[in-house]
């Protein structure tokens, strides 16, 4: 695994306005190296998806479409450990000031010691203050 890849950003890639060159980069990177993630990110990404087929932002044909290119990726879900999950984000979101969500992407990151790609500002800085190293902008 070459870096973590967050919700926002595989969200970016189904919606232009949205971190356009950031996720560009960062789908690019995936021709060459290997994403992983949480487990959340497929209902994350699946969330967004149908929030955005309800305000008309995208068809469903799209959304299938965006969903098939997704699973076609070289993107590996971690596993949910729940005693990490409460020994060890919960107290990295209290700490972060993040939701356990977002620690759950950064505790990832800081024990895989790789990069984190996100979009979030908040997890940027949470990383940065961690000493976890984010994708290049």
């Amino acid at each position: 695994m070459n870096f973590v890849l967050d919700a926002s950003v595989a969200l970016a890639w189904a919606f232009e306005d949205e971190g356009e060159d950031y996720a560009q980069a960062v789908l690019y990177a995936l021709g060459q190296k290997e994403a992983v993630t949480c487990c959340l990110w497929p209902l994350e990404v699946a969330n967004g998806l149908a929030t955005a087929e309800r305000r008309g932002r995208i068809t469903a044909g799209d959304a299938g479409r965006f969903a098939r290119l997704v699973l076609a990726l070289p993107i590996v879900m971690e596993p949910l450990d729940r005693r990490r999950v409460l020994e060890v984000t919960r107290p990295l979101a209290r700490r972060t000031g993040l939701s356990v969500y977002d620690a759950h992407y950064l505790e990832l990151a800081a024990r895989l010691g790789v990069p984190l790609a996100t979009l979030d500002r908040d997890l940027v800085a949470a990383a940065e203050a961690e000493g976890v190293e984010a994708f290049p902008r």
